[in-house]
């Protein structure tokens, strides 16, 4: 993954160097996600047997306006794998990673600038495969403190999206893609014409098969 080559996409203000905050709002968001997510010790490590092990983290923050809001990548259309779709921040595990939730924090710095040190782990996802590649991707959830400045990765990402969890619950569709000359119907969201499928709409039905009643309880607060 890349390492350097980097360049600001979101104009959203930003303080590298603050801590995350302990207020009492981001401990009660980050108790109730705890609360729905898979343990994070006991899905840090991979099984022997397993595929190719890679990790992603899937990053949530509040907004402003109190919608929790889920941090993607769009790819760039020239690459060799998976070019031009959206995923989350991650990729397959180095050597020094002591676990995958290293190695999903590991990755979202590389590839969007987010700094380890500002993101709360507050729990994981089931693992997904992936047919092409072979990976078993490991989805760890993070808490922000808030929108932050983006650097992404010149050689990996085009876009930082941010749409709200909400808005990608109420573009679950059924959708027709072909490729490699062959056509086939999947499960997929759709947010701001952007089209999501394959694993990253494999994780984000977890994710929101998990936490939908927790948003149903803000939404009516």
């Amino acid at each position: 993954m890349a390492r350097s080559c980097s360049r600001s996409v979101s104009s959203a203000p930003s303080s590298r160097s603050e801590s995350l905050p302990r207020s009492d709002s981001s401990v009660t968001l980050a108790a109730a996600l705890s609360a729905v997510l898979l343990d994070l010790a006991t899905h840090s490590q991979p099984p022997v047997d397993e595929q190719v092990p890679a990790a992603v983290l899937v990053a949530l923050y509040e907004a402003s306006d109190g919608e929790l809001r889920v941090v993607l990548t769009k790819r760039r259309a020239d690459l060799r794998r998976h070019a031009g779709e959206i995923s989350f921040p991650g990729g397959r595990r180095d050597p020094q990673d002591a676990t995958l939730a290293d190695t999903a924090l590991r990755e979202a710095e590389e590839e969007i600038g987010l700094a380890q040190a500002e993101v709360r782990m507050v729990g994981a996802l089931e693992r997904t495969s992936t047919f092409v590649t072979n990976y078993a991707i490991h989805p760890f959830v993070g808490l922000l403190r808030g929108p932050h400045r983006w650097r992404a990765s010149e050689l990996e990402v085009d876009a930082v999206l941010e749409p709200t969890l909400r808005e990608v619950r109420a573009g679950r569709t059924l959708t027709r893609i072909e490729r490699r000359g062959f056509c086939f119907e999947t499960d997929a969201y759709v947010f701001d014409e952007q089209l999501v499928w394959g694993a990253t709409a494999r994780i984000l039905e977890s994710l929101l098969e998990r936490i939908g009643p927790l948003l149903d309880r803000r939404a009516s607060e």
